[in-house]
């Protein structure tokens, strides 16, 4: 099944399909493991730097790969390109989506850069994701110090002009561990004016990770520095995935926090351990364990047992 009907479907359905990241072979293989145990699409997310990190022929490589070794349909989307010609890169990579991320660019500006990839991307068969409004925080090389609000009106004009795919909005959430300073203030009342201007595309949520406390508090006291650490609470999660049009939550910060805490706890008990796959294996068996917990039981998605 291609992504653009799985969309749709999850659009009608009241679902959506996580959008994990990953960096490495083990990253990967814990996300995709996770999808074809519960019997589900996935989409398996790669940055800019990680694009970068892992590069072109191994990435490329590691793809085919894991094309041969799944039967799960899962999905390689490009997170966060920001040029025409990183965007041409992942294509020629094999990914089956891209993003175009022109946010911090004006509207014009934004729309003109996210249509010229639309345009080549289309006569690939290629999924484009754009995004109107910015998100507060960090992850990789995309950063901004404040929120700004996707507006709908805004919203229409984009999706009309540059016939894009899925929509990435602004409703309150973060890059990075700290979302929040204090309550988590995410702006259904946006989402749904934005949902009422373009009911027929695909809505996104970035910066969705939820920062489980069980976790952050078993990494401070293995030493890490993680104050006021704090994420988007999954029960808001399910909430947008089942009634707002969102059908793409990303993840990314959740991923770290589990990998870093197998690598520290398995370093921490076992001080002479120099086995990379022992405390590689111990951060997959963590993310795949995540991932599926998001499935199930945040991000209402359709798996082989409903």
């Amino acid at each position: 099944m291609k992504l653009k009907q799985i969309y749709l479907d999850a659009l009608k359905n009241g679902y959506a399909l996580g959008a994990f990241n990953f960096v490495n072979l083990e990253s990967m293989t814990a996300i995709l493991n996770s999808a074809q145990k519960l019997g589900t699409p996935v989409i398996v997310a790669v940055s800019e730097s990680g694009f970068k990190y892992m590069g072109f022929e191994f990435l490329k490589g590691l793809i085919e790969s894991a094309r041969k070794t799944y039967s799960v349909d899962f999905f390689v989307h490009l997170d966060h390109g920001k040029t025409l010609e990183m965007c041409k890169q992942a294509i020629d990579c094999g990914f089956d989506s891209v993003m175009i991320d022109g946010s911090a660019l004006p509207l014009e500006q934004n729309i003109a850069l996210t249509k010229s990839v639309v345009d080549y991307a289309h006569k690939f068969g290629v999924q484009v994701e754009g995004e109107l409004g910015k998100l507060k925080g960090v992850e990789d090389d995309t950063c901004s110090n404040e929120h700004l609000f996707t507006d709908p009106v805004e919203a229409k004009m984009f999706v009309e002009q540059t016939g894009v795919d899925s929509l990435a909005v602004a409703i309150g959430t973060s890059h990075g561990v700290n979302k929040f300073s204090g309550e988590a203030n995410i702006r259904i009342d946006i989402l749904k004016q934005i949902e009422h201007a373009i009911p027929n595309t695909p809505l996104v949520l970035h910066g969705a990770s939820s920062v489980p406390q069980e976790i952050c508090k078993e990494l401070i006291a293995l030493g890490a520095q993680l104050k006021d650490a704090k994420g988007v609470p999954e029960e808001i999660l399910a909430q947008v995935s089942k009634n707002n049009h969102i059908v793409k939550i990303n993840v990314d910060s959740d991923i770290r926090l589990a990998t870093t805490l197998a690598v520290r706890k398995c370093l921490t008990n076992k001080p002479s351990e120099i086995d990379m796959r022992k405390y590689l294996g111990e951060a997959k068996n963590n993310i795949e364990t995540l991932v599926e917990n998001k499935i199930k039981n945040v991000f209402n998605t359709k798996t082989n047992n409903n």
